[in-house]
């Protein structure tokens, strides 16, 4: 109540602000531009927002601005279509359509279209990622499956950070901030390379202070993190080539179990990646592009895993009549050491995997209204093969202002060396170990959405959508226990967000997600814990935003966040309350205070009682400097 009533006293206020109107600097897209920005996660090729036949919401970089966030979960949480709840002073538990831990293995997540997952557990580990949040051009969340361009792991969503071209950000950017509950500075510096050529090179620091649990006690997850990275590119007309690469490295605070010292969780990795895209004789485009990928983790309590990956991959697009097609394929290398720790081994201790793929999209527009997507990947891995992963759409748009569009599609998760090599604990007599029969989950998913900007002030989208599973992951009861495939069912839901802009210097956003799974061990497993260890998801979860531009370069944005209880464990349902002022001084001088979950001290999203962190209120006051 105090949340809504926030959203509607502001309202008030800006209604009531004859000076309001001065202020345009600071204003996001307009609604028509975001229906017609350029989105490239759907077919892996530009197409309009407003065109797309997925559930796809796009998070603008004046949206990050705005909201004050400072690394990318926070950034995340903007979009109504994903479950976003903090675990920690660190960690992340991040998922589109349920199956939510802090080691999710069904969202790809990609940073400038290199894949951040880890092989070894397919998922990613958010203390691990982040970029400088100002070299975000956008974030595009698909909800849903893109197996069909992306591959396996693609199942219940594709999350794809684009940052902007070494072009857009050329000059000196410097910021520094504090609050009560971490710090931040960043430097970043953008020249020429020549008479065609661009670059940018940054650095940024970051220390977060530990959590307390519920039962009161100090948690040691304290950390500080640095990061440095660069970008060149040659480009003309969004074509040519582009070199990126980052470097990080962070430390959490000593930990102890018992009379065992465990030292802190240390993470630090590198990656560099090229890519060129070109325009061939006859129009079609070509892109190419490889990247390596180095990380660590050690982490004594539970496993410390040393991975590179090498990937390569191409794409080709072409037009033939009425048909856009586009194919292309893959290779992807992956060497592992995986240390044990006092928990957790992994059998064979060291390991090297290949993947190869090949897919095909075909987009064929049948007339003005109606357009017919049929595409499928072939995708060969170590444990299982080759895996077929098809997809068909239907789109028709009665006007030029609204879309319908339904979609049937097979996706799976393959097997990860989690799935078959782990081992508890790490020397045999042993209680749980990984299947060695262990085999592919697998969904079929129908989906139908609705989009449409019925005015020019308000814009809208909604999608329900059904997934029949099977083969999930299960267990056994202890000792021998080993991974299986013994959980079948369903999950459907609806996602829905939009946006209404009755002013120039005033828009409004709400988000509404509602999810129900339908899940059960099949007849004759011996699983203990059943579906609840897939992950622990809310029924319902929504969102309220408003954002004001005020006189003297001002803007103010009010968000209230309402997230269910979780089921098990059991995480009481919390409402918070997010405000971000910011002062736009001069041309090049920004002056932002945010302040986050302001509506209780503190309250848990994620984790079992008593020792899960409770995730405090937290104000931040942030100095930025782009002359």
């Amino acid at each position: 109540m105090r949340g809504a009533c926030a959203l509607l006293a502001l309202g008030l206020l800006a209604t009531l602000s004859p000076l309001a109107r001065a202020a345009a600097d600071l204003a996001d897209l307009s609604l028509e531009e975001l229906s017609n920005i350029e989105v490239s996660s759907v077919s892996r090729r530009s197409e309009k927002l407003g065109e797309v036949a997925a559930s796809l919401y796009v998070i603008s970089a004046e949206a990050i601005r705005r909201s004050g966030a400072r690394r990318l979960p926070e950034a995340l949480s903007l979009a109504p279509n994903l479950q976003v709840a903090r675990v920690d002073a660190n960690q992340y538990a991040i998922t589109a359509r349920g199956f939510n831990n802090a080691i999710g293995n069904k969202l790809l997540v990609l940073i400038d279209g290199r894949t951040v997952y880890a092989p070894y557990f397919s998922g990613v580990q958010w203390d691990m990622q982040d970029v400088l949040l100002d070299d975000v051009a956008r974030i595009e969340v698909i909800s849903g499956p893109g197996a069909s361009v992306w591959g396996t792991n693609a199942v219940n969503g594709v999350i794809n950070i684009v940052t902007k071209s070494a072009e857009e950000t050329q000059g000196l950017l410097a910021q520094a901030g504090g609050g009560n509950l971490e710090s931040l500075a960043a430097l970043r510096y953008g020249g020429s390379l020549g008479d065609t050529g661009r670059f940018r090179v940054y650095a940024k620091l970051q220390r977060h202070q530990h959590t307390d649990s519920e039962a009161g006690a100090a948690v040691a997850d304290g950390s500080h993190r640095a990061q440095l990275g660069a970008r060149m590119d040659w480009l003309q007309g969004g074509e040519g080539l582009s070199i990126i690469g980052d470097a990080y490295h962070a430390d959490t605070q000593d930990r102890a179990f018992g009379a065992v010292a465990l030292g802190g969780i240390r993470t630090s990795g590198a990656n560099i990646l090229a890519r060129w895209t070109g325009t061939l004789a006859g129009g079609s485009k070509l892109r190419l592009q490889g990247y390596y990928d180095r990380n660590k983790r050690e982490d004594r309590f539970m496993y410390s895993p040393s991975e590179k990956v090498l990937d390569f991959e191409f794409q080709h697009s072409l037009v033939l009549g009425a048909h856009q097609i586009d194919w292309g394929g893959g290779l992807r290398q992956a060497r592992d050491d995986i240390a044990p720790g006092l928990l957790f081994a992994f059998v064979p201790a060291s390991s090297t995997q290949n993947w190869r793929n090949l897919f095909v999209q075909d987009n064929l527009r049948l007339s003005e209204q109606w357009s017919l997507i049929a595409g499928t990947k072939l995708e060969h891995n170590d444990y299982t093969g080759w895996e077929t992963l098809p997809s068909l759409r239907l789109s028709w748009a009665p006007s030029a202002q609204q879309t319908w569009w339904t979609g049937w599609s097979r996706a799976v998760r393959a097997p990860a060396r989690l799935d078959r090599d782990l081992r508890l604990p790490p020397k045999p007599p042993y209680i749980i170990a990984g299947g060695p029969d262990f085999v592919s989950e697998v969904a079929n998913v129908f989906e139908l959405g609705y989009r449409a900007q019925p005015s020019h002030d308000i814009n809208l989208s909604a999608t329900v959508y059904h997934y029949g599973w099977s083969r999930l992951r299960s267990g056994q009861k202890p000792p021998n226990a080993q991974v299986q495939n013994r959980i079948d069912g369903s999950t459907r839901g609806l996602e829905a967000w939009a946006r209404w802009q009755p002013l120039q210097w005033l828009q409004l956003s709400a988000g509404l997600d509602l999810l129900h799974k339908d899940l059960a061990v099949q007849a004759g497993s011996t699983d203990p814990t059943g579906p609840s260890a897939l992950g622990n998801d809310a029924g319902h979860q929504w969102q309220l935003r408003a954002n004001v531009q005020l006189p003297r370069q001002q803007a103010l944005e009010v968000a209230v966040r309402r997230v269910g209880a979780l089921p098990n464990p059991v995480v009481p349902a919390y409402t918070a309350l997010d405000l971000s002022w910011v002062w736009q001084v001069n041309r090049g001088l920004d002056l932002s205070l945010t302040g986050q979950n302001l509506l209780d001290p503190a309250h848990p999203e994620n984790g079992t009682a008593p020792g899960r962190s409770e995730i405090a209120r937290s104000v931040f006051l942030m100095l930025r400097w782009n002359p």
